[in-house]
């Protein structure tokens, strides 16, 4: 155990003014009862288990600040929960992307005449001219197999499930190579998760692999690499499939001007695979297609930006006076703008710093920026204070809008089937949002 910790461990172990303990710290026969002494040996049993945990992914180049103390970021948004974590390179390569976006198309134009704006208003103060949304009943035509065009059911599962065929085409594996599948969403078909039944659609095999969603708004894809690289690294999994789905045009308030010009719907997803024994793990540089990442949470600024629960009464008849129970639903997507663009332009910089520093490299050595798409102004903010060119941002927020879990694998499939990425590039990747939550990783593409 590190002498830092064993100090922490220590104080926890052994406060001086429990009542329980004399000062060298015996326990005291006096004013201890058999039955505390026992729950004091448990509870330091536990403690220890605890850190050696911590020293366990210590060992791993992550550090979580479990123990980190309450902080301030600012004056607006204190944090009451004091949550990190972050880490250097990983011994996994991102092979393959896909994505896909709904075909209904909404304009800036559509919009004047639903609100009192204008196409000018909105692009000059987003970057956004349209986007796509899911609508009620809404179809997409599909190839079969047999080559045959079907209409079938447009929903959030079917772009992932395009997507996730996308990805693993581009990747060269087969459905029964992937062992994880994560998709990152707030806004699934399914309450209980997508991710089974996209994996089930695209041909995985009953308990072939574990699939579970993960929710973390508009910081999801980021986070849901980072959780699938610590399988592949550890070795519980070969190969992961990661997939960033969201439909909040379907908790929009369509009569706030403000936040409906902002969103869009759509999926993408990425194929992860561990790398060989003669990559990263002997030490080539080829091995490691996660250089460094840092990740952040504040439950202090949750109130900014969220998506509250909201039950209707619904009484059933139990003896006496009956029971009021809940029909489930949520209310309209809150935001306070304002308050989200300074979280964004001030911690996103910071963040990508940090994960640039766990990976031993600097902003010179980075050939794109791609951050998720939720505006321009953050976007140009953000490179600026990074000290880089906007040629260097990668972007399609103008075509899409803010499709929050979705935006970073949609705009970086269009950057690599385009050829502005190439194998070897070096990207530097940041989501944010809802939580609030942020956070930055390092890639190095193919």
């Amino acid at each position: 155990m590190e002498a830092a910790d064993q100090r922490r461990f220590e104080g926890l172990r052994y406060p001086t003014d429990h009542p329980s303990l004399t000062e060298s710290g015996c326990y005291s026969s006096s004013n201890t009862t058999p039955q505390r002494i026992h729950l004091l040996k448990e509870k330091e049993k536990n403690m220890r288990f605890l850190l050696a945990a911590i020293a366990l992914l210590g060992s791993s180049n992550s550090v979580i600040t479990a123990f980190a103390p309450p902080t301030t970021i600012n004056q607006q948004h204190p944090i009451t929960t004091a949550l990190a974590a972050k880490g250097g390179k990983l011994s996994v390569r991102p092979i393959g992307i896909g994505s896909c976006a709904p075909s209904t198309v909404i304009t800036n134009s559509d919009l004047e005449s639903v609100h009192d704006t204008s196409d000018e208003w909105i692009r000059t103060r987003t970057g956004i001219e349209q986007r796509r949304v899911l609508v009620h009943e809404g179809t997409r035509p599909i190839v079969g197999s047999d080559g045959e065009t079907t209409e079938s059911p447009e929903t959030l599962r079917t772009l992932g499930i395009e997507a996730a065929k996308q990805a693993l085409e581009m990747s060269g594996k087969s459905p029964a190579d992937i062992d994880l599948v994560i998709c990152a969403t707030s806004s699934p078909d399914d309450l209980f998760g997508d991710a089974p039944s996209i994996a089930s659609a695209i041909g995985i095999e009953a308990g072939q692999c574990v699939a579970f969603d993960l929710t973390a708004a508009c910081s999801g894809f980021l986070f849901g690499i980072v959780t699938a690289s610590q399988f592949l690294t550890n070795g519980a999994s070969q190969n992961a499939l990661v997939l960033g789905a969201d439909a909040l045009t379907r908790w929009v308030d369509w009569d706030d001007r403000n936040s409906c010009i902002l969103f869009g719907d759509g999926a993408g997803a990425m194929v992860l695979t561990r790398s060989d024994e003669n990559e990263g793990l002997s030490g080539s540089e080829d091995g490691f297609g996660i250089l460094g990442y840092a990740m952040h949470s504040n439950g202090g600024g949750y109130k900014d930006l969220n998506c509250i629960y909201k039950g209707e009464p619904k009484k059933i008849a139990t003896p006496g006076e009956g029971t009021v129970l809940e029909d489930g639903s949520y209310d309209s997507m809150g935001m306070n703008g304002r308050k989200v663009y300074s979280f964004a332009t001030r911690e996103v910089p910071t963040v990508l710093e940090e994960a640039l520093e766990q990976a031993g490299i600097t902003v010179d050595d980075v050939d794109h920026l791609l951050l998720h798409q939720a505006n321009i102004r953050i976007m140009e903010t953000v490179a600026s204070r990074l000290g880089m060119p906007m040629e260097k941002v990668i972007t399609n927020l103008y075509k899409y809008g803010n499709t929050s879990a979705a935006s970073i694998p949609l705009a970086l499939d269009e950057a690599v089937r385009s050829g502005q990425v190439k194998k070897g590039d070096v990207i530097a990747c940041a989501g944010f949002g809802a939580g609030l939550s942020w956070g930055a990783a390092i890639l190095k593409w193919g």
